[in-house]
């Protein structure tokens, strides 16, 4: 079970409507115009226009999927803890490096723009944690890691970027 907050949803959501009321417009019509230019046994267009009509059709059925098989959740930490959507600055005594992270829920995180799920070794290590706490971060039964938290920012806004994949 996915969990998701309601800004989660609200993005799916937001993607299903544009994916089954303007992309699937724009993909039927794709079909119809190449389907048009004659033997579609060698009509590559053709194909590759129904290729990309049922890759939308999947899309959605994956995302109302998503949302049938999944809970919202939300935030309760205190204003000092890290929580859901915090903005986290850790210390790696060992690497002697700082580095900064926003916790998210599975479906947003991407390490590459510094999002890392709650479910991820170092997002449920540092939940619930303040400002100052020395973290281990426990990766497997045989590696596990310190940190420790230097900054907690909870006023961070709402993401500009989107589920949506086009």
């Amino acid at each position: 079970m996915e969990n998701l907050t309601e800004q989660d949803i609200k993005k799916i959501l937001e993607e299903i409507e544009y994916r089954k009321l303007v992309y699937r417009k724009q993909a039927l019509e794709a079909v119809k115009e190449a389907r048009a230019q004659g033997d579609l046994s060698e009509n590559f267009e053709y194909h590759a226009a129904k290729q990309d009509k049922n890759q939308n059709e999947s899309r959605i059925r994956y995302l109302e999927r998503l949302l049938k098989n999944s809970r919202m959740v939300e935030d309760h930490s205190k204003s000092d803890e890290v929580g859901l959507d915090s903005k986290v600055t850790i210390y790696l005594p060992e690497d002697n490096l700082e580095e900064t992270y926003k916790l998210v829920t599975s479906i947003r995180g991407n390490s590459l723009k510094g999002y890392i799920s709650t479910e991820s070794p170092l997002g449920r290590a540092l939940m619930g944690r303040k400002a100052g706490e020395h973290v281990r971060v426990r990766v497997s039964d045989s590696y596990s890691y310190n940190v420790m938290i230097k900054k907690i920012d909870k006023s961070v806004g709402e993401e500009t970027d989107t589920i949506r994949k086009f």
